[in-house]
């Protein structure tokens, strides 16, 4: 049976600016504008928003709205928000660097939401 991960917030939190850290500037600079946000589990209304299943995982979010779709004249109400949730990266990863590991692709992924970037620019990124 698979060892669970179980860190507390504090750790949680130096994880997530450790695997911050490793992504690539190109992709990083985008983060000034967004917050990021750390849960223990997505809601039910999260899950049935985004398609899932009780019992699959989501790993992180993104809430806002893309560059793509912004017009200059109607700026967000909201903040930019990618939301990690803490449990189901946990129960994925059996150390705390698989946990840094998966964190920086989950928020990598999430920004591209954001951005608009390609599977394809992801992979040559080695993200895909």
């Amino acid at each position: 049976m698979k060892k669970r991960l179980k860190l507390n917030e504090m750790e949680f939190d130096r994880v997530v600016k450790r695997a911050i850290k490793r992504i690539p500037s190109e992709i990083r600079h985008h983060l000034r504008n967004i917050l990021i946000s750390v849960q223990k589990r997505p809601s039910k209304d999260v899950l049935e928003e985004v398609g899932l299943s009780y019992n699959e995982p989501l790993l992180g979010l993104y809430t806002g709205v893309s560059l793509k779709d912004r017009s200059s004249n109607y700026p967000p109400m909201y903040p930019d928000t990618i939301i990690l949730f803490q449990e189901p990266l946990e129960k994925m990863c059996e150390t705390v660097e698989e946990l840094e590991e998966q964190i920086e692709i989950t928020v990598v992924h999430e920004i591209a939401h954001f951005l608009g970037i390609s599977e394809e620019r992801l992979a040559e990124l080695g993200y895909g």
